[in-house]
């Protein structure tokens, strides 16, 4: 069962936003760039975008 707070919070446009506990409860990277992903999928690929230009 999702915990509020925990495992989720409410953002200021009223979507769901899923916690990094969340990420790692679940155990493997979905590769949707979430923002609090613990994999860094999305930080990474803008890292790489930085070094080609």
């Amino acid at each position: 069962m999702l915990q509020e707070n925990v495992d989720y919070y409410i953002n200021a446009d009223g979507n769901f936003v899923f916690t990094e506990a969340y990420h790692l409860k679940r155990g493997y990277c979905c590769k949707n760039k979430c923002l609090h992903c613990p994999w860094h999928y999305a930080r990474e690929d803008k890292v790489k975008q930085k070094d080609n230009k």
